[in-house]
């Protein structure tokens, strides 16, 4: 079935970006009319909807003088900083009902807006989701790259289903969207969760662009606790590794009886200490890491099970809702 012209808002969460927001919404603003023109989405429905995650700076002023000056940027503000993917989840749950098609990308604007007329076209192919993925890492550390890679690599290891090279630049359609907001994770890991939920799928390629001001709000710390949320939140295997560490111990464990037995009837002479102190240095790790990955279950269990909200909106401006 041939779809019509959709209507379409960008979701962009923001936390501290009071030097970049005033371009970033001129760039959208351009690139929604240009798509407008080349009959891909209806500009009187489509907007920007910024979302500020708590900001510390003049982010939500800015967001404000923004609105006021044109129709087609609301805000939202949480009462606090609770993460980009619950401040991305409250952008998407804005428009769910509304929107045909959102399409979500980061205040700096390094993600190629301009591959989304790609997307509109696949979406107007009968594609429901349209994953942003990057052809190469050039503009990020040889560390980030090495990092990035060896992630994607080792959450595909466990498992896990996830589109490498693609972080959180894509485009929904409104009935995927839908769908997507049934899921209740309290540890989001977008990336992954929207890979199970089938409906038709197309990649724009792009090539990610360098900061244009400010730094980085995903430092290697945040990176590397985004990445352990995926991990676990996505795959049980961790816990299954530990079932064959626990049997390859237990099998070396009897070979370790065996020659102890042998060496005593023998009349072997057994020195012990080195041995001894390495074996136990071994298992105490291992019971530490097997306790640790545990534990990370346990915490996100513990969450789960508290169902408390993803976050808080404080205030809104400007058109929020689409219709």
């Amino acid at each position: 079935m041939k779809r019509s012209i959709p209507s379409l808002v960008f979701i962009v969460p923001c936390y501290n970006e009071e030097d970049v927001i005033g371009w970033s919404a001129s760039c959208l603003l351009s690139e929604l009319q240009d798509l407008a023109a080349a009959g891909l989405c209806e500009l009187s429905k489509s907007g920007i909807l910024f979302i500020d995650d708590g900001s510390l700076d003049s982010t939500w002023p800015v967001i404000e003088s923004l609105a006021a000056t044109s129709e087609c940027i609301g805000g939202l503000r949480l009462s606090r900083n609770k993460g980009h993917q619950s401040a991305l989840i409250a952008g998407l749950e804005a428009v769910a009902q509304t929107v045909d098609v959102s399409i979500s990308v980061d205040a700096d604007l390094q993600d190629d807006i301009n591959v989304c007329s790609q997307m509109l076209e696949s979406y107007l192919s009968g594609s429901d989701i349209v994953y942003g993925v990057r052809l190469e890492r050039q503009t990020d550390t040889a560390s980030k790259r090495f990092f990035a890679k060896s992630f994607y690599y080792f959450i595909q290891l466990m498992g896990a289903e996830i589109v490498p090279g693609h972080a959180d630049f894509r485009m929904l359609s409104r009935r995927v969207l839908l769908e997507l907001l049934r899921y209740q994770e309290r540890s989001l890991f977008l990336r992954g969760i929207i890979p199970q939920l089938g409906y038709k799928t197309a990649i724009a390629y792009y090539t990610r662009k360098s900061r244009r001001a400010g730094v980085t709000k995903y430092p290697f710390r945040k990176s590397l606790s985004l990445a352990v949320d995926g991990i676990f939140s996505l795959s049980h295997k961790p816990l299954r590794l530990i079932t064959y560490m626990g049997l390859a111990l237990a099998g070396l464990s009897v070979v370790g009886i065996a020659w102890t037995l042998i060496a005593y009837f023998t009349g072997g002479s057994i020195q012990g200490w080195a041995s001894m102190t390495v074996l136990i240095v071994m298992l105490g790790g291992a019971q530490l890491l097997c306790l640790g990955i545990i534990g990370e279950y346990l915490g996100r269990l513990y969450k789960e099970v508290k169902r408390r909200p993803l976050y808080h909106v404080e205030e809104n401006v400007g058109r929020v809702k689409w219709d």
